[in-house]
């Protein structure tokens, strides 16, 4: 399944001209620790080259992409690579085969309206039943840069937005700014109409002008026709690498988000390049399940044996039934919480159907 999508995935790229691009199994370990803060992993899995040089396996693709592009003109490329990343504490590394694509350069809304449509419609690839939910930072972070809350308070609130927790939210700030953070944090719903419910709301200059590139970006993609295109503030991904426009795609099947993208212009100043960029990455590792209904059955048949002396004629039924065609376990007990369409039973010398 996984297989199939990501070459549905990589014609949809190419089909609108974004160029492959391989990135290098190791890179140089100074390109991900001068950059930490744009990495989504704590932990670096390294090691020491032949030459004594530091290298890292990459747990991020879009730094060696951005390394790689020149400034001038408009870079779009897309990828298929693995990344190696500690999911959680304590849990070690893990391989994690990801596709996606990055636009950089001279951004401009057409490009930027493109790269959210190719998220879409990479979701419409992968299911039937998908949601692009869409946000821009300068939304919530206008709500509070106006109520002069400090940077660590403004990070605790980002997390209680992005989990909706209202209780958190009025405890983190004061009454007005929390009603207003709330309100925000409730809508959801079509792109543009739930537009015209956020522009109602009373928000400062900042907001309104991330409400106002929310409202172009909503126009643009009115010429792709219809998108699962949705609106949630509560959609902040990671503040220290975004700062404009973010995104996560939903899947029916895979219970966490299966696409993660935005806009991370900081990272090209940070490595000294003009323009703009946003891009993002389809989690490959979270298809797996999707679009695979249970069977109505684990096996054919389930032949259970009383005893070690009853086990080899449970082998040999076993290996009739698989020759002609059917799917059989052999257990000395049923298994718990798998469904079989006959159970059959080895003792003394004779099978008989349970």
């Amino acid at each position: 399944m996984a297989s199939r999508i990501e070459q549905r995935l990589q014609a949809l790229y190419a089909g609108c001209g974004y160029q492959p691009f391989r990135v290098k199994k190791f890179e140089r370990y100074e390109l991900y620790s001068e950059n930490r803060r744009f990495l989504t992993t704590e932990k670096v899995l390294t090691f020491t080259n032949t030459d004594g040089r530091l290298m890292a396996m990459k747990p991020d693709v879009t730094l060696s992409i951005v390394q790689d592009t020149q400034p001038e003109g408009l870079r779009k490329v897309f990828y298929r690579e693995n990344v190696y990343r500690e999911q959680r504490p304590g849990e070690g590394f893990r391989e994690i085969p990801q596709t996606g694509l990055e636009c950089i350069g001279a951004l401009d809304a057409v490009a930027v309206a493109e790269v959210v449509s190719l998220a879409a419609k990479s979701l419409k690839a992968i299911s039937g039943e998908a949601v692009l939910s869409v946000s821009h930072i300068g939304v919530i972070s206008g709500v509070l840069e106006a109520a002069a809350l400090d940077e660590a308070a403004q990070k605790a609130v980002f997390a209680a937005v992005g989990a909706k927790n209202v209780p958190a939210i009025k405890a983190l700030c004061r009454e007005e700014t929390a009603a207003v953070l709330a309100a925000l944090a409730d809508l959801y719903g079509p792109l543009a109409e739930t537009l015209s419910r956020a522009e109602a709301l009373a928000l400062p200059e900042k907001s309104c002008a991330a409400l106002g590139a929310l409202r172009a970006l909503s126009t643009q993609l009115a010429a792709y026709g219809e998108l699962p295109v949705y609106l949630d503030f509560s959609v902040v991904n990671d503040v220290e690498y975004y700062h404009d426009l973010v995104f996560r795609g939903y899947v029916s099947g895979a219970p966490n988000c299966v696409i993660s993208g935005g806009r991370y212009d900081r990272l090209l100043q940070r490595m000294g390049k003009r323009g703009g960029a946003i891009g993002f990455a389809v989690y490959l590792d979270r298809l797996e399940a999707v679009g695979r209904p249970r069977a109505e059955f684990d096996a054919d048949a389930l032949i259970c044996y009383a005893s070690d002396a009853d086990a080899p004629l449970a082998v040999q039924t076993a290996e009739q039934l698989r020759a002609a065609g059917e799917t059989v376990r052999v257990e000395a007990q049923p298994p718990q919480g798998l469904r079989f369409r006959r159970i059959l039973r080895a003792e003394k010398g004779a099978v008989t159907e349970c």
